[in-house]
């Protein structure tokens, strides 16, 4: 039997379901609610704003005070409109928009924009308005833009329903903002920046449409090459990392976001929690998506232009071809100061030059070929740049003097470089045409073969370092990790830390003693310090003796978190009277600064001779937005006083762990300087990765640190752990939910087929980049085609930006599904089958896809993939299912007739469907 494919997701989507979305953006109908005819309303600019384009659609002003309005028949409300309504303009007081709502579901209205202001931002009864609404919005499946916006305009189509006083030129970009005032301020720049866009829309204060749903919706417009926000507030972060992380792969997400200043931290009992700032959070979480974020708003639209129009470059080297010294030195501090370098020039490079330019020529970069360089000399010039293999980008300055025409030039450069002719080379060129009048045919001549011009080259430059680094970032991000743990465990120990945490609050006590701290940390394998616990002067004495001298006393208590504060910490006691001595010394210590209740005892624990090392600290605290925040960074005392972190939205993998650690300064430390040998970095990528996996299961942890972590060359290990939970009166409903959904352990299985062969079903993660590309080797020419509909050469397969998108998934969206079967003769673990269930745009419908390898079709395996992976859409909330395939794909049929499907036909292909 062939139990082998579905068609493609992408295909399928189309055929299926447009996005509901989509009607805010291509209605074949508007309803103004509020309309009138007074003028310089807002309901007035609105309706005249629709009827005065061309979108083409069908209007109906509805107010009950009016027969017509600005000559079109108006309505008493929505319901009295004879014909359907896709999409209603809503410009009413506050207080009606829920029962406006309401006539809008009852006439199977599909989407509503809310213009109108007065809800949340006003207090508690104008946010109980916008749950009202919400909830009756919900019943019809209707979706909402705003409140207190300035409305929706899709240029490419002629829709303009807002009450902007223009209309926006089309392009590519896809531009949200969440204030209003900003987006009629940029409207009025575009027009003098000649920037077009495919859609223009102010989110409000998101009562249902959020970042997310749009970047979705944009993401799929064939209209949008790139996407820019103004974000004022993040609102539903799992949404927003959950879109970003999968769009920002295929467009580019660039974001503007106020509010970099570091709010005063709230005084905490550990010292993350007086190390994070809501402002650095938001920054790990742009990172952890792919998003990238400028300073200004020319930035965000220089680079939604670049990005559209040029390759990305490869590396931080640029190579500066100029006609003019002074300008590319300019050039050259902008681009060293943020980062970026000058391109070396190479010997074979360096040869072209010479026989090229006059021999006064700048022998270097800057390539200053002259003030009387002519277009032919400039185009050569750039050639020998962008060919160089040690360039990574070319910018090409032109100043207007008597032997240069900006114009030619210009027009040298469009011959030989414009796309798709320049992506030839796959380096992107830029261009700063310095002057005025002189050089603006030329400047627009190079702006419409899509090489971007820059007024100034140290704006150029400074965009050229953007570019890099969001690439870098991009390809860091998508590194294939190595496995840092069994994740199929189901973790009896991580169990039992949840029982003594659980057992702790209910005692009223939020603070762990160090040693149960320690108890937390070795069951998530992080290497500790052995310690054991001494209730009195003679018991700690014994211990020390038993251990071996010299040693460690720490205070044990449950209420005092920081040790330093009553001489908590003695080190290198010798013999058995410093032991003793230490311990009533800490004993009266806090006796009299706090109480003798406060004082259990001590910890002894060997005192290692730590040489040639580092300490270092991880910790994590949450954040309102974002739930648990990880960090890395320099430890120690004056951790506070460093400062030196680096923070990441857990959980996290090797690739991602070591991406955090590279943004602090003590990371070139760990690689090794002065003669000491480096740290195992490998091994700290995996403590860090079971940090952050503890972090995201004990949901009870409300702050945690490891201060120090002491690391070198020899040895990794954790000297103090700090671990304070929430309080006994939270419920866990109420935890900070997590912005990333962690990997679904609760989906790994495994079974036996009839013929008794032992298989391990589980959810796909990163690492099986290497298992996926030996599983579609075994792949034959027919699987393939049914899978694809089309030769698919392997090579494309398994290319590393493709298996990317296969194996890096965001949970809540994509249920993907790997079989593994273990070679009994070879004991090597391959991948034999591999399904998904992809939500379409309604999130309780999903199509599913699946491919088993060649030697393992009709073992049974396809069957119980498709059966699991039914199962766990159910659990999911999905509640419908289909997939299209090929007719003669029979081995897929029957299984899905064995499953309960429903079989139909569309078109040429087999339509399944089942409702869960």
């Amino acid at each position: 039997m062939s139990d082998n494919i579905t068609r493609s997701t992408a295909h399928n989507v189309l055929r299926m379901e447009k996005n509901p979305l989509e009607v805010m953006f291509k209605p074949r109908s508007v309803a103004v609610v509020g309309a009138t005819e007074r003028p310089g309303s807002v309901a007035r600019t609105i309706l005249w704003n629709l009827i005065s384009t061309s979108f083409g659609g069908t209007i109906f002003p509805v107010n009950p005070k009016y027969n017509s309005i600005l000559g079109i028949k108006a309505y008493p409300s929505i319901g009295d409109i004879p014909d359907p309504v896709d999409l209603a303009v809503i410009v009413t007081p506050a207080p009606s928009v829920p029962a406006i709502i309401e006539e809008c579901v009852a006439a199977g209205c599909h989407a509503a924009i809310i213009i109108s202001a007065g809800f949340k931002e006003t207090g508690p009864a104008g946010a109980a308005l916008e749950q009202e609404i919400l909830k009756i919005a919900r019943r019809g499946n209707m979706r909402i833009i705003g409140p207190n916006c300035l409305g929706v305009m899709n240029p490419i189509t002629g829709l303009n329903a807002t009450f902007a006083s223009t209309m926006a030129r089309p392009g590519s970009v896809g531009f949200i903002s969440q204030s209003g005032a900003l987006l009629t301020a940029i409207l009025d720049w575009s027009f003098a920046e000649n920037v077009g866009f495919s859609a223009f829309v102010s989110i409000g204060s998101m009562l249902d449409v959020g970042w997310g749903d749009l970047i979705y919706y944009l993401g799929d417009d064939p209209n949008t090459k790139a996407i820019v926000m103004y974000m004022e507030s993040i609102g539903d972060a799992r949404s927003f990392l959950s879109a970003a992380r999968e769009v920002a792969l295929t467009k580019p997400i660039i974001v503007i976001k106020p509010g970099r200043t570091e709010e005063a931290a709230k005084a905490a009992a550990s010292h993350t929690g007086s190390l994070t700032g809501g402002d650095e959070v938001l920054a790990a979480a742009f990172r952890r998506s792919g998003v990238l974020r400028v300073d200004s708003i020319s930035d965000l639209f220089n680079m939604a232009e670049v990005l559209s129009k040029q390759p990305r470059p490869r590396g931080p080297r640029l190579s500066i071809v100029t006609n003019a010294g002074g300008p590319g030195v300019l050039a050259t501090d902008a681009l060293i100061t943020n980062g970026g370098q000058l391109a070396p020039i190479s010997d074979e490079a360096m040869a072209a030059y010479n026989k090229l330019l006059p021999a006064p020529w700048s022998h270097n970069n800057p390539i200053d070929i002259l003030g009387d360089a002519d277009a032919g000399r400039y185009a050569e010039s750039i050639k020998i740049a962008i060919n160089d293999h040690d360039s990574d980008g070319t910018l090409v300055i032109l100043t207007p003097q008597a032997m240069t025409n900006p114009t030619e030039t210009a027009r040298a450069l469009v011959d030989q470089f414009a796309r798709p002719a320049g992506h030839v080379y796959g380096k992107p060129i830029l261009a700063s045409w310095m002057g005025g009048p002189e050089v603006s045919s030329g400047k627009d001549m190079l702006n419409k073969a899509n090489i971007p011009t820059f007024d100034y080259p140290d704006t150029a430059a400074r965009i050229f370092n953007y570019m890099w680094r969001y690439q870098r970032r991009l390809t860091a991000l998508y590194q294939t990790p190595e496995m840092a743990q069994d994740f199929g465990e189901t973790g009896f120990k991580h169990y039992l830390i949840k029982e003594m945490l659980e057992q702790i609050r209910a005692t009223g006590r939020t603070i762990l003693t160090e040693y149960e701290s320690k108890q937390v940390l070795e069951a998530y394998d992080i290497p500790t310090t052995p310690t054991r616990l001494a209730g009195s002067a003679d018991e700690a004495a014994a211990i020390a003796a038993e251990i071996g001298f010299p040693v460690v006393v720490k205070l044990n208590s449950e209420t005092i978190t920081h040790k330093t504060d009553v001489g908590g910490v003695r080190l290198d006691l010798t013999n058995a009277d410093e032991v003793r001595n230490a311990f009533l010394t800490m004993e009266k210590a806090v006796a009299e600064k706090y109480s003798p209740r406060d004082f259990l005892g001590v910890t002894v624990q060997p005192m290692l001779r730590l040489h040639d090392g580092y300490e270092l600290i991880l910790g994590s605290s949450p954040d309102p937005q974002f739930g648990p925040v990880v960090l890395f960074g320099t430890g120690g005392t004056l951790v506070e006083v460093f400062k030196d972190r680096a923070l990441a939205i857990p959980p996290l993998n090797t690739t991602l762990a070591r991406l955090t650690m590279t943004r602090t300064k003590i990371y070139e430390a760990l690689k090794g300087v002065r003669g000491r040998p480096p740290v195992d970095l490998a091994e700290l990528d995996k403590i860090f990765v079971r940090f952050s996996q503890l972090v995201i299961e004990q949901r009870w942890i409300k702050e945690i640190d490891i201060n120090p972590l002491f690391a070198s060359h020899e040895q990794l290990i954790a000297l103090d752990g700090r671990v304070v939970l929430y309080e006994p009166e939270v419920t866990e409903d109420q935890l900070p939910r997590l912005a990333i959904r962690p990997y679904p352990t609760n989906y790994v299985k495994q079974f036996n087929n009839k013929g008794g062969e032992a298989f391990v079903l589980r959810p796909i993660r990163p690492e099986d980049e290497p298992k996926m590309v030996q599983f579609h080797e075994k792949l034959s020419e027919q699987s393939v085609y049914l899978r694809y509909f089309r030769a698919f050469k392997l090579d494309q397969r398994v290319e590393h930006e493709r298996l990317t998108r296969i194996c890096y998934v965001d949970y809540d969206r994509t249920i993907a599904l790997v079989v593994e079967h273990t070679d009994p003769a070879t004991a090597e673990t391959a991948i034999v089958a591999v399904a998904r269930l992809t939500r379409l745009p309604n999130p309780e419908e999903a199509e599913f896809a699946m491919l088993v390898r060649d030697d393992f079709q009709g073992r049974g395996v396809g069957t119980q993939l498709l059966q699991n992976l039914l199962d766990f859409g159910r659990d999911e909330g999905i509640k419908r299912v289909v997939a299209f395939m090929l007719p003669e794909n029979r081995g897929m049929i029957e299984i899905s007739e064995k499953l309960g499907f429903a079989m139909g036909r569309e078109d040429e292909m087999v339509k399944a469907v089942k409702e869960l």
